[in-house]
């Protein structure tokens, strides 16, 4: 590229990386990076290892890639790999990398099909690559294979827009040419996060397993499906050949080879292959960290100063200092008034799904309890009459009054209403039970 200054921004980006992977502080800070999507067996691995010039990717049937692998590839004059949970130890047989990854994704995610949203970091220094950086992602699946949950196409979905939806981050969408591009999981999910189509970069593989007569040209000439950064074709080794061990390099020549005399793409050829679409992610990569710099730069240094803060609290921090303890004790007090809320207002977090609790058994208290209680309270209507009419004449004594005093109506309401004390009191120590019942539920935390 020519520019010193440039070519630095991708080893910035991945020290950067390294340090916010090594406290497990990656997902919050929206790097810029290119995240590497496609549906299974698109064709991901291959474009990978194309760029480096080995085998050194996991492989298979069904599910291989279960945890995000961020591949940083770093131009330099000797060739080995390191992982970021190997520190110093430097790989020069590709074939360990391999494993190192195997047990590595074994270790998180187990010997099922199982997977983790916690990426993997590997560098390569090699001679053969460009500076760059890429997040391989599982590949998007439908069906459970053995015992993966049966849930597994969502959490893949989940982990995959864990990182396509941020801005910064470029997506490389893998779409085989054998199947209609119509039906691209890559695409489908390129086009979900990316309406505008401003961060995608389509790649095309497979090519070469067109049936006859057919060929990619709309597409490749950016016809079909258009994407603001086009897309690049590129033919992968067949699993005859990897098996084989066929070398890469043979086959980065075939590639340049079928391009060159395949009659739909000659004319495209100096735009199609591994070694253009290295140099064109490089470039792009590169172009994408210097306009996301500045406002990456803000952000670090706001969180810089917000920590800082922080810092120099817990600096003069003295646990014996009363007053520490009087704000400790208020943050408690304060915290148990918002649970007890929580739980008689019933917008609590966790939510009992086994029996009633809180506010909601008060409530049944009142509306259950209580007008059972006094619907038990029986009045005998005969009697009740009999005692209003003693209560009458009694007041009257030797007079024969024209209207019926107030004082006999208080006595016999007052005998009635005094019936009611004793549901309203056992309704109160019920509740009362309840609200000491929730007070002890707060206190455990």
């Amino acid at each position: 590229m020519g520019n010193r200054g440039m070519e630095e921004l991708i080893p910035l980006v991945n020290q950067l990386q390294d340090a916010f992977s090594s406290i497990g502080q990656n997902a919050n800070l929206d790097l810029p990076q290119i995240a590497v999507v496609g549906g299974q067996s698109a064709g991901k691995s291959s474009v990978l290892e194309n760029f480096v010039g080995k085998d050194f990717l996991p492989r298979g049937s069904g599910i291989v890639t279960r945890r995000p692998l961020v591949l940083q590839l770093i131009n330099c004059p000797t060739e080995y790999a390191e992982f970021l949970q190997c520190k110093g130890k430097k790989f020069t047989d590709f074939d360990e990398v391999r494993q190192e990854i195997e047990a590595e994704t074994d270790r998180v995610t187990g010997h099922n099909k199982g997977i983790s949203p916690v990426p993997i970091n590997l560098r390569v220094y090699s001679p053969n690559v460009l500076n760059l950086t890429l997040v391989d992602l599982p590949g998007m699946t439908k069906v459970p294979v053995g015992d993966q949950p049966a849930d597994i196409e969502h959490q893949i979905r989940d982990m995959l827009m864990q990182f396509v939806t941020k801005d910064n981050c470029l997506l490389l969408a893998v779409s085989p040419a054998n199947s209609d591009l119509a039906n691209s999981d890559a695409l489908k999910i390129a086009k979900e996060v990316d309406p505008q189509g401003l961060r995608t970069i389509g790649v095309i593989t497979k090519l070469d397993l067109m049936d006859e007569g057919t060929d990619a040209r709309d597409i490749l000439e950016n016809k079909l499906l258009p994407l603001r950064r086009g897309y690049i074709g590129v033919v992968n080794r067949s699993q005859k050949d990897i098996d084989g061990k066929k070398d890469i390099t043979a086959a980065l020549q075939a590639e340049r080879k079928f391009f060159l005399s395949h009659p739909a793409y000659r004319h495209l050829a100096d735009r199609m292959g591994t070694a253009y679409l290295q140099k064109v992610l490089n470039q792009q990569l590169t172009n994408h960290i210097r306009d996301t710099l500045p406002g990456l730069r803000s952000k670090l240094q706001s969180q810089l100063l917000s920590i800082e803060k922080e810092v120099e609290e817990y600096k003069n921090f003295r646990p014996d200092d009363p007053s520490r303890k009087t704000k400790a004790l208020l943050q408690m007090v304060q915290q148990f008034a918002v649970d007890f809320e929580k739980r008689i207002e019933g917008s609590g977090d966790q939510v009992d799904t086994y029996e009633l609790s809180g506010g909601a058994k008060i409530n049944r208290v009142f509306h259950e309890r209580f007008p059972f209680e006094l619907v038990k309270l029986e009045s005998d209507e005969k009697t009740l009459r009999k005692e209003i009419s003693y209560a009458i004449k009694n007041i009257h004594g030797i007079r024969t009054g024209l209207f019926t005093p107030d004082m006999a109506f208080e006595t016999i309401v007052k005998r009635q209403i005094a019936q009611l004390k004793e549901p309203c009191q056992k309704c109160v120590d019920l509740v009362i039970s309840e609200l000491v019942n929730t007070v002890r539920q707060c206190t455990n935390k």
